[in-house]
């Protein structure tokens, strides 16, 4: 089958065609709302017509501000079928940032999701913003409504247009025929981990380009049912939750909040999911907290089972035979913890899950495919529509993101770095042409900015940032992700940052994870009053060494990385956040405003200091800001008993940067 021109083109197919399906679903003050494709292809009209009635014309930029809410998806098609252009923001996002996207981007309306959008919007106080649009109405009743509308006002302005003039309607279509594929669809802002956020223009055909092969590539079609929960701006939820739904034609289902997300999972089950790393292992950790108040006879039966899963699941996963036996006992343990535990996590019925955007470790991705989760790892990125590369069924590793996805070319450049071209290639950068020249070369190869290499099997492996591939004092490789990572496969470290570029030897910030933590000192009986007061406890500080030390042991095996093993750390006595300016949107490390923030840690990591006092300036949840001060420790490491003998060949033949790549 052909591609329809525009996005909302499959709207309209959908509606003909799965009428009475259901297209989405909501979860309102305990209660599921459904609506048919019918009945969405309606409200987008009414709501369409009403964004018109309030000047919306062409070309026009419209922010879109919120979490996973029905209509603020609505309002996507609603935009695209007057010719403009939806700009997704993040809910969370503070008013200094949101006010560079809307003068960035050029908005001329805003729909918001509440009144803390609203409060936003209006802080930002800016000229080119005529109309301001919010869905949940609590708070607002007293603001100054001649350019404030509820989306139900808007709505209704729609209705009432069509009900003056019936003709409305096929001239509303007739504006989304003229809709072609070169048009420009949505624009989404990058998480500006290296400087401010950048504006990538997605035309129609790298959306539903993109969403077709997707669908393709893993059987999705009308039967299909996803949970929308990331955020709205970002590129995946674009193209799970609405570019894939809609050219697929399966249901959409939205949370009641970010809160309830787990419990919405578990009632709904979808057929198809998409998590970040992080999410996987708080579940896990849920699990094991769990099991670790269970009796010792189900905690027996849970480790005999997992035994048998690890043993057998993935060989069933992939389709691979194995003894009759074998089977009878895996069989056994679907029906008494496996089934059970995937029902418990909201994951009993999925056919297709993926993850991306930081590694995942070898035995928690392992973990999830013995249960019979057929969970694989994507590569990608916003200007190439997310995919660049996808582990095909039967073909999973844990340590590759897998081959180039259908339709897209994958080389590695000279220096190491990976660059790819595709029908999924982004337009541009919206008023940035020099960066847009730095990113795509004039033959459509994009620069990814990422360090990687391709195996024997053709599938690649990603080292890190390439641009945060350096070289310790002595020449010897130094990938910070690739250490952080390793760190950040232990339950109890939220996040890392390693250093040490032109530096005698590697040290680490460390965030423990607070729920985990927490837990293990519920157990061992220690006392604590804060964050701070338990990332400084010096039992915390033992058992995070010891994590230290398991990835010395392997780092110090491995020939390329042999140079990286950590000498020193500190915990960190504050979690990093966004709203501090330590973490992007997409909870990446700002690693340049993590260097200036605490320089005064860093340079005690290399300067053999034991402690170090820091006062750090935080920003509180209602936009006040506060300061947190703390004598932090610092812990130096041993390097592996391997490396102090000799013995290790690994160390030896530390390669130096310009050998590896």
């Amino acid at each position: 089958m052909s591609a329809l021109p525009s996005v909302p083109h499959y709207l309209l197919r959908n509606a003909e065609q799965f009428g009475d399906r259901v297209a989405m679903r909501h979860k309102d003050l305990g209660i599921w709302h459904e609506w048919t494709w019918q009945e969405l292809a309606q409200e987008v009209m009414w709501f369409s017509l009403g964004l018109r009635e309030l000047g919306l014309g062409e070309d026009e930029k419209v922010a879109i501000i919120g979490h996973n809410r029905p209509r603020l998806y609505w309002a996507f098609s609603a935009i695209q079928a007057l010719g403009s252009v939806p700009v997704p923001t993040y809910a969370d996002a503070v008013a200094e940032e949101l006010a560079f996207v809307l003068d960035h981007a050029e908005a001329t309306m805003v729909i918001c999701q509440d009144q803390e959008q609203v409060d936003k919007v209006l802080a930002a106080n800016h000229p080119s913003i005529r109309d301001i649009i919010y869905d949940e109405p609590r708070g607002l009743r007293d603001y100054d409504a001649t350019h404030i509308h509820s989306i139900d006002h808007v709505q209704e302005l729609g209705r009432k247009a069509l009900e003056r003039d019936p003709g409305l309607e096929p001239a509303w279509r007739t504006g989304i025929d003229a809709l072609g594929h070169d048009d420009l669809c949505v624009m989404l802002y990058t998480s500006g981990t290296t400087g401010k956020p950048k504006g990538v223009m997605l035309s129609h055909a790298n959306i539903i380009s993109t969403a077709l092969a997707a669908n393709a590539f893993d059987h999705l079609d009308e039967n299909e049912v996803t949970l929308a929960y990331l955020p709205l701006a970002w590129v995946g939820d674009h193209v799970f939750s609405q570019a894939q739904a809609l050219t697929a034609g399966y249901c959409v289902c939205c949370p009641e909040s970010p809160e309830t997300v787990a419990i919405c999972r578990r009632e709904i089950a979808p057929s198809y999911f998409f998590a970040p790393p992080r999410v996987f292992e708080d579940l896990l950790t849920n699990i094991n907290v769990a099991m670790q108040d269970a009796s010792r006879p189900k905690r027996a039966m849970f480790d005999h089972f997992i035994k048998v899963a690890r043993r057998h699941g993935e060989a069933l996963l992939d389709g691979k035979s194995i003894g009759a036996g074998a089977r009878f006992h895996y069989a056994l343990g679907e029906f008494l913890v496996y089934g059970p535990l995937k029902n418990r996590m909201g994951m009993s019925r999925i056919r297709v899950a993926y993850t991306a955007g930081e590694a995942m470790g070898p035995d928690l991705f392992r973990f999830y495919r013995s249960l019979g989760i057929n969970l694989k790892q994507l590569y990608g990125q916003t200007e190439a529509t997310v995919y660049i590369t996808a582990q095909p069924d039967g073909e999973i590793d844990a340590d590759t993101v897998g081959k180039p996805s259908p339709g897209v070319e994958v080389k590695i450049a000279e220096n190491g770095e990976v660059m790819y071209r595709s029908p999924g290639v982004f337009m541009g950068y919206f008023r940035n042409e020099a960066a847009t020249a730095d990113t795509r070369t004039p033959d459509g190869w994009v620069h990814t900015g990422d360090a990687g290499f391709f195996d024997d099997r053709g599938h690649l492996h990603i080292i890190d940032r390439a641009k945060d591939v350096g070289a310790l004092e002595d020449g010897s490789l130094f990938a910070p992700k690739y250490v952080e990572n390793k760190l950040k496969f232990f339950s109890d470290i939220k996040e890392v940052v390693a250093f040490g570029h032109q530096r005698d030897f590697v040290t680490v910030f460390i965030n423990i994870d607070l729920a985990s933590v927490a837990n293990w000192a519920e157990r061992n009986n220690i006392v604590y009053a804060s964050y701070q007061e338990l990332a400084n406890h010096p039992e915390v500080y033992d058992m995070v060494e010891a994590h230290v030390r398991d990835v010395n042991e392997d780092l110090a095996a491995e020939p390329r990385m042999a140079g990286s093993v950590i000498r020193r750390f500190l915990v960190l006595h504050k979690e990093l956040d966004a709203d501090d300016g330590e973490l992007t949107r997409t909870q990446k490390v700002r690693r340049n405003f993590i260097d200036e923030r605490y320089g005064v840690l860093i340079d005690a990591l290399y300067n053999g200091a034991e402690s170090c006092f820091v006062s750090t300036e935080v920003t509180y949840e209602d936009g006040r800001k506060g300061n947190i001060e703390a004598t932090v420790r610092i812990r130096d490491v041993a390097p592996p008993a391997a490396m102090l003998s000799g013995a290790n060949p690994g160390a030896a033949a530390s390669p130096t940067l310009e050998s590896s790549m």
